[in-house]
C-alpha cells in the first residue's frame, strides 16, 4: 500500500493515461477516412509506430510507458510490477484510451469519423485466425519491449523507443488485414466504447495479445534470458514489498540510460 501514498506512483498512473490517450488520439486520427487522401496501410503502420516510439522516449521515465495493457500484464507475470502497479496501469489506459477516441470523435467530421478505426475481422479471417495473428503480433512485440529494456544487457541495444516504434509498425504492416491490427487491449477497448460497436469477436483484441503477451513474458523471463531473482523474491515485488519506490525510479534511470550507450 505504500505505493498508493507515493507521489511518483501516482505521476506514473497519469503517464500511462496521458500517453494512451495521444496513442490513441494519433493513432486512430491516422486511419479517418478523409475523401482527397484516404489512408494507406503504410501510412496508419507509420502512425501508430511513430505514436508509440513517441511516447516511449517522452514518458517512459515516468512510469514505463507500457500504454498497453498486454504489455503491463507481461511485465507482472515477469516480476516487474506489483500487482497493484498493473491493476492502476491497466485502469489508467483504458480510460486514456476512450478519452483519446473520444476527443477524436468530438473534433472530427461526421462524414470522415466512419467507425473510428474500431478493431473488427476482414478478408473472411476466422475469430481463431484472428486470435492468433494478434497473439503473434503482441509476442514479438513485447519481446522487443524486454530485450531493448533490459539493463542486464551490457552490449549496444541502440534505442529502445525506436525499436519498440519499429515493432509496432512491423505488426501493423501484416495485422491490418486481419482484424486492424490491435496488439493491444486499449487501442481496440476506447474506440468501441465512443462508437458504441462491441462485435461479437471483440474478445478477440484481448484474448489474442494479452496471451501472446504472457507467452512473451515466460519465454524472456524464464527460459531465454532468467532473471536472478529467487521465488520469494518474485513473490515480493508482485506483492509491492520487494523494494522501495525510489529504488524502482532507479531501475527506470539504470534502463533508460541504454538510450545514450
Amino acid at each position: 500500500m505504500w505505493e498508493l501514498r507515493s507521489i511518483a506512483f501516482s505521476r506514473a498512473v497519469f503517464a500511462e493515461f496521458l500517453a494512451t490517450l495521444l496513442f490513441v488520439f494519433f493513432g486512430l486520427g491516422s486511419a479517418l477516412n478523409w475523401p482527397s487522401a484516404l489512408p494507406s496501410t503504410l501510412q496508419i503502420a507509420m502512425a501508430f509506430g511513430l505514436g508509440i516510439g513517441t511516447l516511449v522516449q517522452a514518458l517512459g521515465h515516468v512510469s514505463g510507458a507500457h500504454i498497453n495493457p498486454a504489455v503491463t500484464v507481461a511485465c507482472l507475470v515477469g516480476c516487474h510490477v506489483s500487482f497493484l502497479r498493473a491493476a492502476f496501469y491497466v485502469a489508467a489506459q483504458l480510460l486514456g484510451a476512450v478519452a483519446g477516441a473520444a476527443l477524436l470523435h468530438e473534433i472530427t467530421p461526421a462524414e470522415v469519423r466512419g467507425d473510428l478505426a474500431v478493431n473488427a475481422l476482414s478478408n473472411n479471417a476466422t475469430a481463431g485466425q484472428a486470435v492468433t495473428v494478434e497473439l503473434f503480433l503482441t509476442l514479438q512485440l513485447v519481446l522487443c519491449i524486454f530485450a531493448s529494456t533490459d539493463d542486464r544487457r551490457s552490449d549496444n541495444v541502440g534505442t529502445p523507443a525506436l525499436s519498440i516504434g519499429l515493432s509496432v509498425t512491423l505488426g501493423h504492416l501484416l495485422g491490418i488485414y486481419f482484424t486492424g491490427c490491435s496488439m493491444n487491449p486499449a487501442r481496440s477497448f476506447g474506440p468501441a466504447v465512443v462508437m458504441k460497436r462491441f462485435s461479437p469477436s471483440h474478445w478477440v483484441f484481448w484474448v489474442g495479445p494479452i496471451v501472446g503477451a504472457i507467452l512473451a513474458a515466460i519465454l524472456y523471463f524464464y527460459l531465454l534470458f532468467p532473471t536472478s531473482l529467487s521465488l520469494s523474491e518474485r513473490v515480493a515485488v508482485v506483492k509491492g514489498s520487494y523494494e522501495p519506490e525510489e529504488d524502482w525510479e532507479e531501475h527506470r534511470e539504470k534502463t533508460l540510460e541504454l538510450t545514450s550507450r
